[in-house]
């Protein structure tokens, strides 16, 4: 039995692709508030959300890459010190590449840019299913 700790870690590709998701949709919705705005030059939009989007992945990649969470023993340890007792969480869900985990008080935290949020939702669920059982 291994007695490694689980650990939920940002990735990389993911984060890439996540913010050239958001270049598409920033770009697209800047066309048309141009375009409903009745500005003749609409290809700035898209032009500016790229160098936008782009620029403040490439600032906070590096910062968002550190956010790594792990189970340990009956709790959540997350960064910046956030600590999420696993008899606390009331609801664990999926949002696109992260996963949600709701407390019981309404607190709400991130896991970001997961590769496969849907295995991290299934460890924390069966971590919370033993601590219960």
């Amino acid at each position: 039995m291994s007695d490694a700790v689980p650990r939920f870690a940002p990735d990389r590709a993911t984060y890439i692709r996540d913010h050239a998701v958001l270049v598409v949709v920033g770009g697209i919705g800047a066309a048309i508030f141009l375009f409903i705005m009745d500005v003749p030059d609409i290809w700035v939009g898209p032009v500016a959300a790229l160098g936008a989007i782009t620029l403040r992945g490439a600032y906070l990649m590096s910062e968002e890459m550190e956010k790594v969470w792990m189970l340990s023993g009956n709790e959540l340890l997350g960064p910046q010190g956030r600590r999420v007792f696993l008899h606390q969480i009331e609801k664990v869900r999926t949002l696109g590449s992260a996963a949600q985990i709701v407390t019981s008080s309404g607190d709400k935290h991130l896991i970001k840019y997961l590769s496969d949020p849907k295995a991290a939702k299934a460890q924390i669920e069966a971590a919370m299913a033993g601590r219960r059982g």
